[in-house]
């Protein structure tokens, strides 16, 4: 288990990445409305009338009209506002907080936006495909995070993550090794834990979405799996590791 602190990976074509901030002010805004501030039964009725219930998309159940906020179509994207818990906000919020940046950088304010709900709707699609008749309501950004997230792997495999090993040891690690085990930690969770309280078919809807829409919405200028390294504050790297992304061949070389 690993949770990402920050990233040293400076911005190069944006100044401020506000789509990022604002899917963070957003998702913030939203949980207070209808968790931390709400009622119980308010909580319950905006995750009826706006979580993606796949029973009802699916035609396996029909929801009480009382209890109908938004349309059926629309909660691919609308339950990607809404988290259950505090922890369940902050996780996914962290998440944006390190990578959203850098994927904002490399496509564009517009597409990024984009790109956030297609992976929101695939991470939900994906679920109501694995889970057709389940009838509780899917919350969470988590679909859309696992697609940013992949996008950043496939951008910026090399560049130095500071991560949290075990929620304990910080370690500055390139980015493939944390986020190649944690995506594939997500595919494992599907095969064995499909039903499980957490919708990891979501997460792998997410995770397909942003690896195949990050090469057609970035910037035409912005390369995938770029090679070089960028070294946080304070650590120094080797001769070797210094000059490995100056040539043209691809390497992935040892954090």
């Amino acid at each position: 288990m690993f949770v990402p602190i920050y990233d040293v990976n400076a911005l190069k074509h944006i100044r401020l990445q506000y789509v990022t901030l604002g899917l963070i002010a957003l998702n913030t805004i939203v949980w207070l409305a209808t968790g931390f501030f709400a009622t119980e039964d308010f909580a319950a009725g905006a995750s009826l009338g706006l979580g993606f219930i796949p029973a009802l998309i699916h035609d396996y159940a029909v929801l009480d009209t009382e209890l109908k906020i938004a349309p059926e179509g629309a909660t691919y994207i609308t339950y990607a506002f809404l988290h259950g818990s505090f922890m369940h906000l902050a996780s996914n919020m962290l998440f944006l907080w390190v990578f959203g940046d850098n994927v904002e950088d490399a496509m564009g304010h517009v597409r990024f936006i984009l790109f956030y709900l297609l992976c929101a709707a695939a991470g939900a699609w994906l679920h109501g495909m694995v889970l057709p008749q389940s009838d509780g309501p899917l919350i969470g950004a988590s679909g859309a995070i696992s697609g940013v997230v992949a996008s950043y792997f496939f951008l910026h495999p090399r560049v130095r993550v500071w991560v949290l090993i075990l929620w304990r040891f910080p370690l500055p690690l390139p980015a493939f090794i944390p986020l190649i085990f944690w995506i594939g930690q997500q595919f494992y969770m599907l095969l064995v834990d499909a039903d499980g309280s957490v919708s990891w078919a979501a997460h792998v809807g997410g995770i397909i979405a942003g690896l195949a829409l990050t090469p057609l919405l970035k910037r035409r200028e912005t390369p995938l799996l770029d090679r070089q390294i960028v070294k946080p504050a304070g650590v120094e790297l080797t001769q070797k590791e210094e000059t490995a992304g100056n040539d043209d061949t691809p390497r992935w070389g040892r954090g």
